[in-house]
């Protein structure tokens, strides 16, 4: 049931997370939503709100414990709990290795990986003592396959995609019901492209998405059923492709 679930999203000003937040708080979830542009939070919650959803945001850069923290705790007092995260925050500044665009490298590491790894720390107290809770994770299909020029983006995308798996085979172990769930989206159009500098990797990517690129609703739709599921039932891998892409 997603009704009344208390939902937490980071990214959520833009693509993959501000159609989830939607879609969610159509379905009756209270979606809590982060990210930098507080603009964009401003105006998707009223959205949200004038079409009679609930919802709320706090200005949240994933890097910093501190703010994921934030964000849950608000989640707790506006709405008196957490149910679900899903931590959709990420970039993709894609180049071959031997660019080392080094900065770009880290940039990765600390949003795509260490941003995730924020997420949970923020729940899992809560998770653990509630003994139930659900960590979402958008990875990548470049976390089960390997592409040139992605080699520092699906290192962290293969990173997220062992984690979510480890706290599922953990909270099974331990007794505390806690479901994850990985997306492993292929080409969605965002604005992640917009995080490539590299001119040869942007050109080609854009040229690639432009032909084969779906909306961020169909993930969007995939998050909804992962949510939707009893809590005796934990679906955790999804791929998804455009049917165009080979």
């Amino acid at each position: 049931m997603i009704k009344d679930k208390v939902i937490v999203i980071t990214g959520a000003s833009s693509g993959i997370g501000e159609a989830s937040a939607k879609l969610l708080a159509a379905n009756g979830a209270r979606v809590v939503l982060g990210a930098r542009r507080e603009n964009r939070l401003q105006a998707l919650v009223s959205t949200i709100e004038a079409a009679g959803g609930q919802a709320a945001y706090r200005v949240t850069d994933v890097t910093k414990a501190t703010d994921v923290q934030a964000l849950v705790d608000l989640a707790k007092t506006k709405f008196g709990g957490i149910d679900v995260i899903f931590n959709n925050a990420g970039i993709m500044p894609t180049s071959p290795i031997s660019a080392l665009h080094t900065q770009e490298w880290n940039d990765m590491i600390d949003i795509n990986l260490k941003g995730v790894l924020n997420g949970v720390a923020a729940v899992m107290p809560d998770f653990t003592k509630q003994k139930h809770g659900q960590i979402i994770t958008t990875s990548s299909v470049a976390g089960i396959k390997s592409f040139t020029g992605a080699g520092v983006y699906g290192a962290t995308k293969f990173a997220v995609r062992n984690l979510m798996e480890v706290i599922r085979m953990e909270s099974a172990e331990e007794g505390t019901n806690i479901r994850t769930a990985s997306l492993y989206p292929a080409a969605i159009n965002t604005e992640l492209l917009n995080t490539i500098t590299d001119k040869a990797a942007k050109d080609g990517m854009e040229q690639f998405y432009a032909q084969v690129g779906i909306t961020p609703d169909a993930v969007a739709r995939v998050v909804n059923f992962a949510v939707d599921q009893p809590e005796d039932v934990n679906v955790n891998e999804f791929t998804i492709y455009p049917t165009k892409q080979e």
